[in-house]
């Protein structure tokens, strides 16, 4: 090898927003892209992880039908990018696919020689997380996914069996292993497999969903794997909400040495197309064959560079501050699952205080004033400030605004029921949850709940009131950061010229639901300073009592909070999705039993602590 030049390749990462389940949408997608890269000079384009189905697409992947019409979908993808003048663009995209046989997906366990099915013929069928290497019409190869992560939001033991194969591609005289995510992940995966191999160029297909700070472990990640293979990887990830998740993109290359060569933009569609140069002669030797757990093939498409040209500069965008990349997740969170639902818009109640402002605010970035219905609300109990402000948000965002009283109905149930106290309040959440429904059902719009995490958390909600709605855009934001956000979107708004959108007074007053005179949030509830710390302490990282008292948090508060946590289970099983930004979202990302005698141990420290 040591004789061999440099050579060049172009290859462009589609950072696309498909959606589950459109086969033929997604396929459209693809082709477009496609056709971009290709006039822009791309050799090479690479799409995200499962891109033909959209991720996750969760049990779909166990009906049959699905899993065939997948496959067929990329048999199809292949000779129409050929009929439509894109045959010589080698295209990577991932897919569903599907192998003979019948039963569930194997456990990942290493099998024996006599006992491991080969990916060509599976002893056992079972569907796939595949990526395939399409070109001149066929579908060229096709990798199926080794690794297979089972935590978190991630269920993919429950749906698929795992590869045994690397195959690896010669295209214009650079050798191309394919993987997908998890693989990256994975020390000594595919990746340490393809170092030892020996390829030039490694690309993965990600769908890996964002959360806080992310994107600072994605680019040291790939910078190990880049090492380990010996060869530049391109990491290209989905963009775009689905259901509770929302991916940001982030897609990048980086080179064998751990240089960042380019860097896409978080939270958009985007082309990033970047020129190579790669030298095969830092390559000492190339193998297939069994290597470690995976057998390695080799493909031979194409053993000539190509023609020499003049590279361009590649582009590296800077990643967002925290609160920026938490606006724009959660913007992107809730217009695609607005858009995606085919909803023609939303409606929510306006109270004046934080939360409804900051959904606003956000409901009006994601999908327009136009799109975007509040309604006043107020009781006998409410502030005269409270209608002020809402009144003055919808003034600063332009959004659709109205005001229905609720005394009089409140009035209505109260002469024909004797209801006091904590019944009597949760009466005017559930009235105004009931108008609220009332209109969503008479003008099409989706409702919008409001609740933030620190409140989903301790069950500070009433069911069926101000928790009704179809989608929760901050039920994973805690209180103290909503106040962040309101702070920096109002800012960001001022630096460009704009109207704040949300009204100063509604993040300056204390918090409170307005269900009793002179109520604040505080009279039921710690500080949300001390208890937004013990949430992200217990609920994001699992940790029991006494390490929570080992860190430092009150024991009181700990006590109190741990119970209220424990108790409110049932209102969480209950509640709406929302978009998933921090480490353990409630919902499919901490699943717990609502029928569950488990309590923390209370030492003798925190006994008789008030709870």
């Amino acid at each position: 090898m040591s004789d061999q030049q440099p050579v060049q390749m172009r290859v462009s990462l589609a950072q696309v927003d498909t959606r589950v389940g459109d086969l033929a949408g997604n396929s459209d997608l693809v082709v477009h892209r496609a056709a971009e890269a290709a006039a822009a000079g791309a050799h090479l384009v690479v799409f995200p992880e499962m891109t033909l189905t959209g991720y996750p697409p969760e049990d779909l992947v166990l009906r049959e039908s699905f899993a065939r019409a997948s496959e067929q979908a990329l048999v199809d993808l292949a000779a129409r990018l050929a009929a439509e003048g894109l045959g010589g663009l080698a295209v990577v995209v991932g897919y569903l696919a599907h192998t003979e046989g019948s039963g569930p997906a194997p456990v990942d366990e290493p099998p024996t020689d006599d006992d491991r099915p080969s990916d060509a013929n599976p002893r056992r069928g079972a569907p796939r997380n595949a990526a395939a290497l399409l070109h001149g019409g066929d579908v060229v190869v096709r990798y199926y996914k080794r690794h297979l992560p089972n935590y978190g939001v991630f269920d993919e033991a429950r749906y698929f069996v795992p590869g045994t194969e690397l195959p690896v591609v010669r295209l214009h005289g650079v050798d191309v292993a394919l993987t997908v995510c998890e693989d990256l992940w994975v020390e000594g995966g595919p990746c340490g497999v393809a170092g030892q191999a020996g390829v030039d160029l490694v690309v993965s297909p990600n769908a890996s969903p964002y959360e806080r700070a992310k994107d600072d472990l994605r680019l040291p990640l790939v910078r190990r794997r880049a090492a380990e293979a010996r060869a530049a990887i391109l990491y290209c990830n989905q963009v775009g909400g689905q259901d509770e998740l929302v991916f940001d993109g982030d897609s990048m290359v980086v080179a064998p040495t751990g240089e960042l060569l380019a860097r896409a933009p978080q939270f958009v569609e985007h082309l990033l197309t970047v020129d190579l140069a790669l030298d095969p002669s830092a390559v000492p030797e190339r193998r297939d064959g069994r290597i470690g757990p995976m057998t390695v093939t080799r493909h031979v498409l194409s053993d000539e560079p190509v023609d020499a040209y003049e590279a361009r500069p590649a582009t590296v965008a800077e990643p967002l501050g925290d609160c920026e990349e938490v606006w724009r997740a959660l913007v992107l969170g809730l217009r695609d699952f607005i858009d995606k639902n085919g909803m023609p818009s939303v409606v929510l109640g306006l109270s004046g205080g934080i939360d409804s402002a900051v959904c606003a605010a956000l409901a009006v970035d994601a999908l327009g004033a136009d799109r975007v219905h509040g309604v006043g609300l107020p009781s006998k109990w409410s502030s005269e400030h409270s209608l002020a402000d809402a009144e003055d948000l919808a003034r600063r965002t332009g959004l659709q605004y109205s005001v229905v009283p609720i005394a009089p109905m409140v009035d209505a149930f109260e002469t024909s029921v004797e209801l006091s106290g904590v019944a009597a309040e949760n009466l005017q959440a559930r009235v105004r949850g009931t108008l609220l429904m009332a209109l969503s059902n008479q003008h099409g719009h989706l409702l919008l709940t409001t609740g933030n995490k620190s409140e989903v958390a301790v069950g500070y909600s009433t069911l069926y009131g101000d928790s009704a709605g179809g989608f929760a855009p901050i039920k994973d934001v805690p209180k103290t950061l909503v106040w962040e956000l309101a702070r920096w979107r109002n800012a960001h708004a001022a630096e460009r010229g704009e109207t704040e959108p949300i009204p100063r007074n509604s993040i300056d007053k204390p918090p409170s639901a307005e269900l009793a005179p002179g109520q604040v949030d505080s009279d039921s509830l710690p500080s949300y300073e001390e208890l937004d710390a013990v949430i992200a302490d217990y609920v994001d990282r699992d940790l029991g009592l006494a390490q929570l008292l080992e860190r430092g948090h009150d024991a009181d508060v700990v006590a109190r909070v741990l119970r209220l946590v424990d108790s409110a289970e049932f209102k969480r099983r209950q509640s709406a999705p929302g978009t998933k930004i921090s480490l353990k979202a409630f919902g499919r990302d901490r699943r717990l039993p609502v029928t569950n005698r488990w309590r923390e141990t209370v030492p003798t420290v925190v006994e008789g602590a008030q709870a």
